[in-house]
């Protein structure tokens, strides 16, 4: 599943849209998550993306008259392509633009992805409201995660992936941070110390600038608007790795399953 880097790559690859106004919406399959807005084909045409910004994981489109909210679900992906190129079996949506050749598609194999549409205040939406602090400002500090993690008799790794305590934490970034932090992803989060939070919070950040940086991590599906993939997977230092060397200090890095998700760790380099 695309995660906050890749999401955030993605809305930074679509400022070449940004002012552009739309000619036509194209949509060839409505079945994804929730059915893609019938009228859409009606409230688009004519109208000029003013913003393109990320909240979470959904990348907010803003027009004078509402939002496009974009999710990518396991596989999907926006891309920016000339619409001279044929879809494919999985390119659901095409939106085109007045004045130029270039199109935005959606394609999403497993159709778990969604495109809705907003017309009221979007920071109230149901799928907006109710999410934590986006993990990369002020407002995501040791302080607030160690109050989060206060009487929690769940891992401390659930609750850095829990959306409605921190956003886009997903988890190859929470395997990552905790291994930086020294900090088992299993360990029970009321037992986690105020110093331990200061660090989970800053590997947290720098584990995802540096994902952006690099382009975020292509396993399976992902790739950037312009078709690239990212390079971040090449510097994990445990996700996917069972049974290889720790970087560090060369134990073997195990895995469990927490919460129905595989988590890697270093036996040796956290407690």
């Amino acid at each position: 599943m695309p995660e906050l880097p890749e999401v955030e790559i993605t809305c930074m690859g679509l400022q070449p849209i940004l002012k552009k106004s739309i000619k036509d919406i194209i949509v060839r399959n409505p079945s994804l998550r929730w059915p893609v807005p019938s009228h859409l084909k009606k409230t688009l045409p004519n109208k000029k993306i003013l913003n393109i910004k990320r909240r979470a994981k959904y990348i907010l489109i803003q027009f004078e008259n509402g939002h496009l909210m974009i999710h990518l679900g396991m596989s999907g992906r926006l891309e920016i392509l000339s619409k001279d190129i044929s879809p494919h079996k999985h390119d659901h949506v095409d939106i085109e633009f007045h004045n130029t050749k270039n199109i935005l598609r959606y394609t999403d194999p497993r159709r778990f992805g969604s495109i809705l549409w907003v017309d009221s205040d979007i920071n109230q939406h149901f799928l907006i409201s109710k999410l934590g602090p986006e993990p990369l400002e002020k407002l995501f500090t040791e302080k607030y995660l160690f109050l989060k993690t206060q009487n929690k008799k769940t891992t401390i790794k659930n609750i850095i992936m829990d959306s409605h305590i921190v956003v886009g934490v997903g988890n190859i970034y929470a395997s990552e941070s905790l291994f930086k932090a020294g900090v088992l992803p299993s360990r029970i989060a009321q037992d986690v110390t105020l110093s331990e939070c200061k660090k989970i919070v800053k590997y947290i950040k720098e584990t995802l600038h540096k994902a952006i940086e690099l382009g975020g991590s292509s396993l399976r599906d992902f790739y950037n608007v312009n078709g690239q993939s990212g390079y971040f997977q090449q510097t994990y230092a445990v996700y996917g790795r069972k049974a290889k060397p720790c970087r560090a200090c060369k134990s073997i890095i195990e895995s469990k399953i927490i919460a129905q998700r595989s988590s890697f760790y270093c036996p040796k380099c956290q407690t």
